[in-house]
C-alpha cells in the first residue's frame, strides 16, 4: 500500500490563508457542489451574499434540497464554459481530492489558465465564519454527531451558531426549511467538522477545538497511527492562530478516555492554550468533565457528568458508549464557550441524532433498518453494540458498503473481526471514491475474511446496492434489526429493502 505525499492531493490549489469576509456579489463556482462539505460551503457563501453556482455529474442526492433552498443551481456536467466568459468567477472552491483524482477536469485547466484562484472549499467555510468564535470538531470517529450535537445544544441556548456538520441536520435547525449540512445563524460561534484527511482541516484556525478520537485511518495518505497524531498536533498548534477568538486563550477539549487523545495531550505539554480533558468510566482527577453511564436501554442513556465538583445527570436520546463520551465532548465545548452547566444538560438531553449516524430508517414485516455511516473497523463495533441496544434480543445483520478499496485493504482483519460481532453479514460491492487501484481488495475477499474468522456466521457479498437489497430481502426475517454502513450509495440499500419488504 503507497502512501501519497499529502502535498500531490490539492496540488495547484491555492495554500491555506487567514479567513477574510466573503463579499457580497463575488461569484464563486462550486466544483462537486453535490457533496456533504461542498454543497455547505455553496449555501454558507449564498446565504452571505455571494453569487454561487456549483456542477457536479454525479446527479442530484441527499444534499440537493438544501442546495435548492440556498437558491444555488447546479449544472449537471464539467464545462471549462463555467470558468470563463462572462460568468468568470472570482474563485473556484473543490474538494482537494478531485485535484488527484482528475487532475486534467476542463474547470480546473480554465480556471488555471484564466488565473482564477482554485481553494479547496473549506476555505469558503472559513471565510463564511470569519470574525465568529470558530469550534473546530475533529477526530478519527464522531465528528459528525459531536458537531451536530454541539449545533443542537448553542441554539437551545441561544446562541444561535453557524455551521458546517458533514452529516444532514435536521430541517428545524438549519434555517432552510430541510434538512442540509450548513446552517448560517447570527451569533457570535460557528462550528466546523473539522477533517484531517490530506490537511482538510488547514483552513480552519479556531478558539476552540473538540478532539474525540485519534486513530489510523486514511491510509493512502497517513503511513501509520503515529502520522495520524503527528498531523493533529501540527493543526492543534496552528490552529488558534487568527480564530477569529480575539483574546481568548485557544481551548483544546480531549477526550483523554481514547488513547490516541491522550497520547496527543501528553505532547501539548508546552502548549500556550488551556486544555480541558474529558473521560468516560474515568477514576476521579483523571479528567475536568468526568461522565459515567448509570443504565442504558433501546429509549437512550442515562449519564452522569461531573464538573467542578458539580455533579449531574442527563438523559441522552442516543445509544452507545461513543455517543455517550461525544456528550462529554460537548458540554466541555459549551462550557468553554461560556456557557453554564445547568444550560447545556437540558440541551444535550434532546438531541435527536443527524442524518446516517445510526438513523432509523423504518420498519417493514418485522425488520427494523438502521442506516449509518461507520466505515472503519472501530466505528463498526461501536455502532453494532449501539444497534443491540436500541434492538436488544433481534438478530442483526451488518451490512457493509466498504469506503475504499486502499482502507479495505489495510484493515482487512480488522475489518473481519468487527464485522463478525454481527449475527450475520453481507458486503455491497466497495465503492471506490479517491481510488484508482480498485485490485488491492474486494468485496467477496472481505466475505471470506469475515468467514474465516467465525465460519458459523451468514456472510455474503452479493454484489451492487441493488443486488444486495434485493438479496437481504429474501434472507431477512421478522424480528431481524438490519444495520446498514458505510459511505457512497450505501443509504440506498436501507431505503430499497423497506421498498422489498414493504408488499409483505
Amino acid at each position: 500500500m503507497s502512501v501519497r505525499d499529502q502535498r500531490d492531493i490539492g496540488a495547484g490549489l491555492a495554500p491555506a490563508r487567514p479567513s477574510r469576509p466573503i463579499v457580497p456579489g463575488e461569484r464563486i463556482h462550486v466544483l462537486g457542489a453535490q457533496g456533504a462539505g461542498a454543497s455547505a460551503a455553496a449555501i454558507l457563501a449564498a446565504l452571505a451574499g455571494a453569487d454561487v453556482d456549483g456542477c457536479d455529474p454525479g446527479g442530484p442526492g441527499q444534499y440537493s434540497p438544501g442546495l435548492a433552498a440556498a437558491g444555488v443551481a447546479v449544472a449537471p456536467v464539467h464545462d471549462a464554459a463555467h470558468v470563463v466568459g462572462p460568468r468568470r468567477p472570482a474563485r473556484l472552491a473543490v474538494t482537494k481530492a478531485l485535484t488527484a483524482i482528475d487532475p486534467d477536469n476542463p474547470e480546473l485547466a480554465a480556471a488555471r489558465a484564466a488565473s482564477v484562484p482554485v481553494e479547496p472549499w473549506q476555505q469558503v467555510v472559513a471565510d463564511a465564519a470569519h470574525g465568529r468564535l470558530l469550534i473546530g470538531v475533529a477526530g478519527t470517529h464522531g465528528k459528525s454527531t459531536t458537531a451536530g450535537w454541539l449545533v443542537h445544544t448553542l441554539a437551545a441556548v441561544g446562541a444561535d451558531p453557524g455551521a458546517f456538520v458533514g452529516a444532514l441536520l435536521t430541517a428545524d435547525l438549519t434555517g432552510l426549511g430541510v434538512p442540509a449540512t450548513a446552517r448560517r445563524g447570527a451569533g457570535l460561534t460557528f462550528v466546523v467538522e473539522a477533517d484531517e484527511y490530506a490537511g482538510n482541516f488547514d483552513a480552519y484556525r479556531p478558539g476552540i477545538i473538540v478532539l474525540t478520537s485519534a486513530e489510523w485511518d486514511h491510509p493512502d495518505v497517513f503511513a501509520d497511527r503515529a502520522a495520524v497524531i503527528a498531523a493533529f498536533e501540527g493543526w492543534v498548534r496552528r490552529a488558534a492562530e487568527g480564530s477569529g477568538a480575539g483574546e481568548r486563550q485557544p481551548v483544546l477539549v480531549a477526550n483523554v478516555g481514547d488513547a490516541g487523545v491522550a497520547e496527543l495531550v501528553a505532547r501539548l505539554a508546552d502548549w500556550p492554550g488551556r486544555i480541558v480533558r474529558t473521560a468516560l468510566d474515568a477514576g476521579p482527577g483523571k479528567a475536568d468533565v468526568l461522565g459515567e453511564i448509570i443504565s442504558s436501554d433501546p429509549d437512550g442513556t442515562t449519564l452522569r457528568i461531573a464538573v467542578d465538583g458539580q455533579t449531574r445527570r442527563a438523559r441522552l436520546l442516543t445509544a452507545g458508549r461513543h455517543n455517550a463520551a461525544n456528550a462529554l465532548g460537548v458540554a466541555g465545548a459549551c462550557l468553554a464557550a461560556g456557557y453554564r452547566l445547568e444550560a447545556i444538560l437540558p440541551a444535550l438531553a434532546t438531541f435527536p441524532g443527524v442524518g446516517r449516524r445510526l438513523e432509523r430508517k423504518g420498519e417493514a414485516a418485522g425488520v427494523v433498518v438502521y442506516d449509518d455511516y461507520a466505515h472503519h473497523p472501530t466505528a463498526i463495533r461501536a455502532t453494532l453494540a449501539a444497534v443491540r441496544q436500541r434492538a436488544p434480543g433481534r438478530r442483526v445483520w451488518a451490512v457493509y458498503e466498504p469506503l475504499t478499496f486502499h482502507r479495505t485493504a489495510a484493515l482487512l482483519d480488522e475489518f473481519a473481526a468487527s464485522l463478525a460481532e454481527a449475527d450475520a453479514v453481507a458486503i455491497a460491492d466497495i465503492w471506490a471514491g479517491r481510488d484508482r487501484d480498485t485490485t488491492v481488495a474486494s468485496a467477496a475477499g472481505l466475505a471470506d475474511a469475515v468467514a474465516r474468522h467465525d465460519p458459523s456466521i451468514r456472510v455474503a457479498a452479493p454484489g451492487s446496492v441493488e443486488a444486495t437489497a434485493r438479496w437481504l430481502a429474501r434472507e431477512v426475517r421478522p424480528g431481524d434489526a438490519v444495520l446498514v454502513m458505510g459511505g457512497g450509495r450505501s443509504y440506498r440499500i436501507g431505503e430499497l429493502l423497506l421498498e422489498l419488504l414493504g408488499p409483505r
